[in-house]
């Protein structure tokens, strides 16, 4: 198998905390790139949404789901468990 090299600009920062990241896992920033290309490869589509809504929008939809979801049930929530939810949603 023919291998060639990819060059690829990137924030210096994200590199250093990417490489990291490979690092803590065992390996290699070349052998997680390979990675990700193999599974784009293999699934036909990249491993993560692209959208374009902010994550404000999105925030706010989710929340809105979580209240039509709360509105159509008899449980009351305590104060605590809506700050979790609402925590879960925008954590």
């Amino acid at each position: 198998m023919e291998t060639l090299n990819l060059n690829v600009r990137v924030d210096a920062n994200d590199k250093k905390k990417f490489e990291q990241f490979c690092n803590s896992v065992g390996m290699n920033i070349s052998t997680a790139i390979n990675m990700f290309i193999k599974d784009v490869l293999r699934e036909q589509k990249l491993p993560f949404e692209i959208t374009t809504k902010s994550v404000d929008e999105t925030i706010y939809e989710k929340l809105k789901e979580a209240e039509l979801q709360m509105s159509h049930t008899s449980k009351r929530y305590s104060k605590e468990e809506v700050l979790e939810s609402i925590n879960n949603i925008i954590g």
